[in-house]
């Protein structure tokens, strides 16, 4: 299974829309500072995870939510 998450930056608010096969070892590499756009924005809190078969349905997925229509879902999950 592939897993597309999305997590949220405690530090301002900031959304990112991300693929893995392990969202939580993700956040882990997020929160570790292994990433060059969230590693400044750190710490990071898992808002979702959507769970799909292959990487091709979860790339569509993923690209969804990275859209303006997509964020605006995503924003009214946050806290």
């Amino acid at each position: 299974m592939v897993e597309v998450y999305a997590i949220v930056s405690q530090l301002n608010g900031d959304i990112y829309v991300g693929m893995a096969l392990s969202a939580e070892r993700r956040l882990k590499e997020h929160n570790g500072g292994r990433n060059r756009y969230t590693k400044g924005l750190r710490p990071w809190k898992l808002l979702k995870i959507e769970y799909f078969p292959d990487w091709k349905e979860a790339r569509i997925r993923e690209k969804y939510l990275k859209s303006g229509i997509g964020k605006e879902l995503l924003k009214e999950l946050v806290p």
